[in-house]
């Protein structure tokens, strides 16, 4: 497996993460999106400079 598929593979599963349709993760807020929006940011800068 290349890197780029093992990223995919984690961008989805935190995607299904931050989706605020279980109970117990209604109450959690903005937290697990706005770890997910930090997350795709640095992924993009890496991107960007060419890194991955």
């Amino acid at each position: 497996m290349s890197l780029g598929t093992i990223l995919l593979v984690v961008l989805i599963l935190m995607l299904l993460g931050v989706i605020p349709v279980w109970p117990h993760s209604r109450a959690w807020g903005y937290g697990p999106s706005g770890s997910l929006g930090l997350v795709l940011t640095v992924l993009l800068i890496l991107l960007l400079l060419g890194k991955i």
